[in-house]
């Protein structure tokens, strides 16, 4: 074991010999592994000059830059425990967030300043810098006096890397501690399992406020002495450009049928590309099958969350099996999941049930939350991630994992358990639908009635009565949606995830006088 567990010295041990190979492209400018070094150096000593106790925490609600990744890097560094903010959270939420960690510093937007200077004052006078998009601020400006080297401070295993609150769709957000093993242990199976080099190149555009952008893109590219292409969002004009000078890139469903939708997406485009990766929402079966039909590759789905890093994957060499459009593939090395019942007990193979983890990569808990961190794990250490899957089925291997939503997004209908996936499953299936989303809402007979949401392809009809009509031929009668609505899109969240609980608010009469 390395004396120092810090996360940083892992990620510099993969650096590579030489510092001046360039770490990260943008349109504007380049930054070596030196100037990485370097950079994170001068953050680090500005925090360490405010003399605040180890394990500390640094809440950040900025904007894409290398330097908010410097900043990471030096909270890291310094001892400090990283708490990201989603950019687009209001004052009321960061507030929330605040209040609850406690942060001794906070760096945010120029355009947030008097804000949060006013909540800061509020809530434990933390110190207060600022970091905009072009990596200027106040933070940057006292930086810039500071000694271009650091010893990076000595972290235990343990010792907490960084907090990540949860979306808090059914109660008030949760923050997930995860510690420097949590993850470095991670970021090594993903270098391996991925089969990571110092000679790909990641193409960039997820946001760093988040788990996948943050954690898995930049710690995989970190880790290999790779080089980043770094966009600050998804656009596919210089997706398309970038896109040919590129190895490997990680989005979520949308980015890959936003590409699609572009003509200019060929094959030809893809030519040096190794790996495509799809994460934070589920991949429709249909974009799986053309993406692979045009491009000649398979998109690689897994399986993660805040609280784990990632779980699952489908295997990258092919001769560990095929890449299955539905499936998250098998538990990464050294992660473990079990699919059981009510009473923790696993359930046969093909049966849906409750998707518990453990490993290396697994929170210790929630921020001061025991008693919730209780409920979530169970006697024998398992962690209850709240999603009901199976393993293996019809056609897929045994030790494959499939996810059909949420435990919350169960619906109990008449006392018989309908999950929403098994349904939307069949519905995009249906002529002219291009996704849906299947929720319960209040019923007086039934407990909670089956509502489908469907959002058409562009230019088709959908006809709910014919829909349901083809359905009934296809499930019990309890699983058909008593409603069928047409929208023109889904309502998603920043990481592109269907926001069910919206829809369960707005529908939820539409089914009253059924």
């Amino acid at each position: 074991m390395q004396s120092n567990a810090n996360l940083y010295q892992f990620l510099a041990s993969g650096f590579p010999a030489d510092r001046s190979k360039v770490a990260i492209q943008t349109p504007e400018r380049q930054y070596s592994y030196d100037d990485i070094d370097r950079l994170s150096a001068q953050y680090a000593h500005v925090l360490q000059a405010l003399d605040v106790p180890h394990g500390s925490r640094i809440a950040v609600q900025v904007e894409k830059s290398p330097e908010a990744l410097m900043l990471y890097l030096a909270a890291l560094r310094a001892g400090l425990v990283y708490l990201p903010l989603n950019t687009a959270y209001r004052d009321a939420e960061v507030e929330y967030f605040v209040t609850d960690a406690e942060p001794a510093v906070i760096v945010c937007d120029p355009s947030r300043l008097d804000g949060m200077q006013a909540l800061a004052a509020r809530t434990g006078n933390a110190t207060v810098y600022t970091l905009d998009s072009q990596g200027e601020g106040s933070l940057t400006d006292d930086a810039r006096s500071q000694a271009t080297a650091f010893m990076t401070v000595t972290s235990q295993p343990d010792d907490l890397a960084a907090i990540l609150y949860t979306s808090g769709t059914t109660g008030r957000s949760k923050g997930a501690m995860l510690s420097h093993e949590n993850l470095s242990s991670n970021a090594q199976v993903l270098h391996e399992y991925w089969g990571w080099s110092s000679d790909d190149v990641l193409l960039h555009m997820l946001p760093i406020f988040h788990v996948h952008g943050l954690f898995v893109a930049s710690h995989a590219a970190l880790y290999a002495g790779a080089r980043m292409i770094w966009l600050p969002r998804l656009d596919i004009d210089a997706a398309l450009q970038a896109l040919p000078g590129s190895t490997v890139m990680m989005g979520v469903p949308t980015y890959y049928v936003r590409l699609l939708a572009d003509p200019r997406f060929t094959r030809d485009v893809c030519r040096n590309m190794r790996l495509f990766i799809s994460g934070s929402a589920p991949l429709l079966a249909d974009t799986f099958n053309e993406f692979r039909e045009r491009t000649g590759h398979a998109i690689l789905e897994r399986y993660g969350m805040s609280e784990t890093i990632m779980l699952t994957s489908n295997p990258y060499i092919e001769a560990e099996g095929p890449r299955l459009a539905g499936t998250v593939g098998r538990a990464l090395p050294g992660v473990r999941v079990r699919i059981v019942d009510d009473n923790d007990t696993e359930v046969p193979v093909g049966s849906i049930g409750h998707v518990q983890v453990r490993g290396p990569n697994v929170f210790s808990g929630y921020w001061r939350m025991p008693e919730k961190t209780r409920e979530e794990f169970t006697a024998d250490g398992w962690f209850r991630t709240g999603d009901m899957g199976c393993k293996g089925g019809e056609g897929v291997p045994d030790d494959y994992v499939s996810i059909v939503g949420r435990n919350k997004d169960l619906i109990i209908s008449g006392g018989y358990n309908v999950y929403p996936k098994e349904v939307e499953m069949l519905i995009d299936e249906q002529p002219g639908v291009f996704e849906s989303a299947v929720i319960g809402v209040p019923h007086p007979d039934f407990g909670e009635a089956v509502v489908a949401v469907v959002v058409p392809r562009e230019g088709a009809h959908v006809d709910p009565d014919a829909m349901r009509d083809s359905l009934k031929t296809q499930l019990a009668n309890f699983k058909v949606p008593k409603e069928i609505r047409v929208i023109e899109q889904l309502p998603r969240n920043t990481m592109g995830k269907v926001q069910k609980n919206v829809l369960r608010e707005t529908w939820s009469d539409v089914s009253s006088a059924t």
